[in-house]
């Protein structure tokens, strides 16, 4: 008695080999389909990863504007009776009123760059 296992090659009804379960793989279309998807979802997430990451840079800046630089501001109008013409004027005693500038008013002593490297604008007319 001859028994065939289904695992080994065997020809079918017109004489053609089929694959053994054994040696079963994906063909190149299905692994195309599969890292186009990957890429996809990969380009989704890093853009998803992009906007939280920007979001957490303007939060900062609202934080350290509401926070510090409003604190510093109003500190520089109580001794100096008005607002600063520019940020260096926090840090640096105007030459008409040394004698009433008890700064300087941000810590650090000079004026910080936002999130992104670049100076805050400030304007006061």
């Amino acid at each position: 008695m001859h028994l065939s296992s289904s695992f080994t090659a065997r020809k079918d009804g017109a004489g053609r080999r089929r694959r053994s379960r054994l040696h079963r793989g994906f063909t190149l279309l299905e692994i195309l389909v599969v890292l186009a998807i990957i890429g996809l979802l990969a380009g989704l997430a890093i853009t998803n990863v992009d906007k939280i990451f920007g979001g957490a840079q303007v939060g900062t800046v609202q934080i350290f504007v509401k926070e510090s630089m409003k604190t510093s501001l109003t500190s520089y109008r109580i001794h100096m009776g008005d607002y600063p013409p520019n940020l260096e004027a926090l840090v640096t005693a105007p030459a008409n009123k040394a004698d009433r500038w008890f700064g300087p008013y941000i810590e650090g002593g000079k004026v910080p760059l936002d999130p992104w490297g670049e100076p805050y604008q400030y304007a006061f007319p």
